[in-house]
């Protein structure tokens, strides 16, 4: 049995991350089969957890969501992932959950915004400044230069990151000249206006994973291809999906599977923003946790 500390897993790499989801997706992976995260309440916070299985192996991530150890100078989210051989069933490795869940996210990301990628330079806009926010300028990095990377954030003098205050003009400056723009925040209303953006704009946004909060208007959902991890799970999670249907300018009918973005079955736009939605689900740490381990 192996232990895989954050340097561990962080070895993979961008590049070996955003291709073990990939190379997943065009194998026949089919994300509507991945059981659902659960919650169980405790004392002091709640486990989630999130387990998944493949022929080769299986393996449940467990997170930890303790409310006041911010207070304590504690991380508020922890988690660990033990994955198992698929047939004996016996563990196999131990990693650092939350290492995992920070290359994890946004390989899934670039991994489903891919097809839709300008071949050049991309001006990169990023709302938010914490590991998801720095991991998606990494991660697109690894599969296209970068021109320029922006962070917004609501107090630039607490970042030592590149960073404008968003809702100035220089952040609206930033997402109107944005190719990419990534939402990574704890928001749960829109961060911004949507019509700033361009016609051809990717948008990424993995903030959050519940159904009354989200980073993105109902407009921008009304007039983009809207690519989600897996419909249903959407339907129940995806705040940003939920609240334009509810809003009446999206339909659960529009919903692009990233499946099918990623394997061709459908083709990227070329007249509307495409916006890919992630709530994280278990199936992405399995197919990159066994990509480490081998």
């Amino acid at each position: 049995m192996r232990f895989l500390d954050a340097a561990a897993v962080a070895a993979l790499g961008p590049t070996g991350a955003v291709r073990a989801i990939t190379d997943a997706l065009r194998g026949g992976l089919d994300p509507a089969t991945d059981t659902p995260r659960s919650a169980v309440g405790l004392a002091h916070g709640q486990f989630l957890l999130m387990p998944s299985e493949a022929p080769a192996a299986a393996g449940v991530k467990v997170v930890t969501v303790a409310p006041g150890n911010p207070a304590r100078g504690l991380p508020r989210i922890q988690a660990v992932y033990l994955l198992f051989d698929g047939e004996t069933l016996a563990l196999r490795a131990v990693l650092d959950g939350t290492a995992l869940t920070t290359l994890r996210t946004p390989a899934v990301s670039v991994a489903a915004v891919l097809p839709a990628l300008p071949d050049r330079p991309l001006r990169v806009a990023v709302v938010g400044a914490g590991p998801q926010a720095t991991g998606h300028v990494a991660t697109l990095a690894a599969v296209r230069p970068l021109a320029r990377a922006t962070h917004l954030v609501r107090d630039p003098s607490r970042t030592p990151l590149d960073a404008v205050r968003l809702g100035s003009a220089d952040a609206d400056e930033a997402l109107r000249a944005a190719d990419v723009v990534v939402c990574a925040t704890s928001a749960r209303s829109p961060l911004f206006d949507s019509s700033l953006l361009r016609d051809d704009a990717v948008v990424v946004a993995v903030g959050s994973h519940e159904p009354d909060a989200r980073e993105l208007d109902a407009p921008l959902l009304g007039r983009a291809t809207v690519v989600v991890e897996d419909v249903a799970t959407a339907l129940r999670e995806a705040g940003d999906v939920v609240l334009a249907i509810a809003e009446g300018t999206l339909a659960a009918a529009d919903l692009v599977p990233v499946r099918d973005l990623v394997t061709g079955a459908v083709p990227p736009p070329a007249d509307r923003p495409l916006v890919f939605k992630s709530v994280g689900m278990s199936w992405q740490d399995l197919v990159v946790a066994a990509a480490m381990v081998g």
